[in-house]
């Protein structure tokens, strides 16, 4: 049996392009996301320059030294509270049940906490279908806050959301 795979994070770079194209073109991991999987690597490549690169929190999941997705921290604008931060993932389906989710999102958070000057929260809303995304902030240790009913309106629907933080006083789980 393998040993679990080993994970890394780094900015990303535009050279990333084709690797990022895996999961941003796939139906089945645009799903449950704010956004609809790509169609155009034109439109893509204009995303990564506008939004992912300039990002202060942008990084990609690296295995094998090829990235496998990705991880951002948002924080409220200069108006709103900086002790706190919003995680977002995603990884390649090939990734997914593999323990790559986990061992990023474990990462990014001792990262975002480590780097960013004044972070004590940082959360995670998760649609409440998406039982694995669950399941894996569960794993690093985030407690499940309560359910936002009708909270999020995305791809012609309402959606319910779980809302999952760690603080600075929390512990990572093994």
């Amino acid at each position: 049996m393998a040993g679990p795979v080993e994970v890394s994070l780094r900015k990303f770079e535009i050279s990333d392009l084709d690797d990022f194209w895996v999961w941003a073109s796939d139906e089945r991991v645009a799903a449950t996301c704010s956004w609809d999987a790509y169609t155009s690597k034109d439109d893509l490549r204009r995303y990564m320059e506008e939004t992912v690169l300039p990002s202060p929190w942008f990084r990609a999941i690296i295995v094998g030294g090829r990235p496998v997705g990705a991880v951002s921290l948002k924080q409220p604008d200069e108006s709103g509270n900086r002790c706190r931060g919003e995680l977002g993932y995603v990884v390649a389906a090939e990734w997914w049940g593999k323990g790559v989710a986990t061992a990023a999102v474990r990462a990014a958070t001792a990262a975002s906490m480590a780097e960013v000057e004044g972070m004590e929260r940082v959360e995670a809303l998760v649609v409440v279908e998406n039982v694995a995304s669950q399941r894996v902030l569960e794993k690093v240790g985030f407690k499940r806050e309560g359910v936002l009913r009708r909270y999020w309106f995305n791809k012609g629907r309402i959606w319910d959301m779980i809302i999952y933080s760690f603080t600075s006083l929390d512990s990572f789980l093994i």
